[in-house]
């Protein structure tokens, strides 16, 4: 891995799929796939010490930024893992070292050092992060609308039962800014509805 600290062509470098807005805040445990690892050539055939450093490594590039990346400054990573530079940079020198698999990526203009396992271990994370917040936005929308549709009920009954006009009267108060949806805006939103409804018809009838 001393390779790893001499001058590279970023241009060359594979991107690295994730930035700096990418974050994981919410997750204070890291999967590991234990069959995998116990059969793996890094703890078959890397020494205890090398295994532990790579370990460690690989939790701390949870904590950086972009997050899963490590810095690829020998010194720096030697430091973050309490060990002697030059012990730590004779370790990496060996086939199955503290750094193994880890690969100098382009994270925007920086060199770092990313791994497979890490990349997909976050790519799963946020993953389910984004499908998390999307059932949750699925969930409030289907919340808020039913609460817009029980008041518009209290004004027209009919028009509560509208699908089309509830949401489009949903959509219409966000374009607006709403944030309390009192009675004045309802109303006023109400009569946005008819006036679209209106110039609907007028426009169905004249294309006849």
């Amino acid at each position: 891995m001393v390779a790893l600290v001499r001058p590279v062509d970023i241009e060359t470098l594979p991107s690295y799929p994730f930035s700096i807005e990418d974050r994981i805040d919410s997750h204070y445990f890291m999967p590991w796939e234990r069959r995998r690892w116990l059969n793996s050539d890094m703890r078959l055939k890397g020494l205890p010490e090398c295994r532990a450093l790579y370990f460690d490594l690989t939790n701390i590039a949870f904590d950086h930024s972009p997050v899963g990346t490590l810095p690829v400054d020998m010194k720096t990573l030697a430091k973050l893992v309490f060990t002697d530079f030059e012990h730590f940079e004779a370790l990496c020198a060996l086939p199955f070292g503290p750094l193994h698999n880890w690969e100098p990526c382009n994270c925007r203009g920086e060199v770092r050092l990313m791994h497979p396992f890490v990349v997909k271990t976050l790519s799963e994370a946020i993953a389910r992060k984004e499908d998390n917040r999307a059932k949750n936005e699925a969930a409030n929308t289907a919340k808020r609308l039913q609460r817009l549709r029980i008041t518009i009920a209290g004004y027209h009954k009919d028009l509560g039962a509208n699908d089309a006009a509830v949401r489009w009267i949903d959509e219409w108060l966000n374009e607006q800014g709403c944030g309390y949806r009192g009675g004045t805006w309802i109303e006023r939103a109400i009569g946005a509805w008819s006036d679209h409804s209106l110039r609907l018809n007028l426009a169905r009838r004249g294309a006849s």
